[in-house]
């Protein structure tokens, strides 16, 4: 019997996910830390506690606190992110989703080819 894919992460959740995957393994004060003021510690606590029971971290002791981990790399969640709303909002078209995204804001130059080297390596066409 396979695991059930964790749940989409809620904004808190991705903001929490995105300083473990820049920074590794942390403990809530290290989180809340970097995270500065403006959320306080026992709420970064509560949010990793409740994270962690949906799937989304992975805890180990460390002395006499624990230190948290993303249970998934940043790219596997980003895909299962991504999949969700192209399912959801596109009807499964990668067209659309593509379409949308680059008409909801003007990409760079750099982007662009970056794209098109993408959609070159996915049709098989670059030597």
């Amino acid at each position: 019997m396979t695991k059930p894919a964790a749940p989409r992460p809620t904004e808190a959740e991705l903001e929490i996910l995105g300083v473990l995957w820049e920074r590794g393994p942390s403990t809530v004060r290290a989180v809340h830390h970097h995270l500065g003021a403006r959320t306080g510690y026992t709420t970064i606590l509560k949010l990793m506690q409740i994270m962690m029971e949906k799937g989304l971290l992975a805890r180990e002791a460390e002395g006499r606190g624990h230190v948290y981990r993303p249970a998934s790399d940043e790219a596997h969640t980003q895909r299962r992110i991504v999949n969700d709303l192209l399912t959801r909002a596109f009807g499964g078209s990668a067209r659309k989703l593509v379409a949308a995204a680059l008409s909801s804001r003007r990409a760079t130059s750099q982007e662009l080819d970056e794209i098109r080297r993408l959609i070159d390596e996915m049709k098989g066409d670059v030597s």
